[in-house]
């Protein structure tokens, strides 16, 4: 069983970054496929990126490529995500979730999630 923190979110201007953690707890973090999503008010919950387990393969909702960057560190049980020219509409609430040895597609369910963190864009 693994638990998630999520951090790094905040308040920041239209075209500002901000970059997320997720802290994982537990053991095997490096057997543990991680995602990001996100979910604005009244909206459903939304698929961005995740980076399998092997930390070679990773996935994007293609609105979100190029600005969004997901990376992992397993000797710190982390993962990123690295927001780039950010947008008002990219503002919501942020989660990861773990899936162990998911294959990371878009489609996959996880079995773990954190508490999400709030991320808000000004214009």
């Amino acid at each position: 069983q693994v638990q998630l923190v999520e951090s790094g979110g905040g308040l920041v201007q239209a075209g500002g970054s901000l970059k997320l953690s997720c802290a994982a707890s537990g053991r095997a973090f490096s057997s543990y496929t991680m995602a990001w999503f996100r979910q604005a008010p009244g909206k459903e919950r939304e698929f961005i990126t995740s980076i399998r387990w092997e930390g070679a393969t990773t996935y994007y909702t293609d609105s979100m490529k190029g600005r969004f960057t997901i990376s992992r560190n397993n000797a710190k049980n982390t993962v990123y995500l690295q927001m780039n020219n950010l947008k008002p509409e990219d503002s919501a609430v942020y989660y990861c979730a773990a899936d162990q040895w998911g294959l990371g597609s878009p489609g996959d369910e996880y079995d773990y999630w954190g508490q999400g963190t709030q991320v808000t864009v000004s214009s």
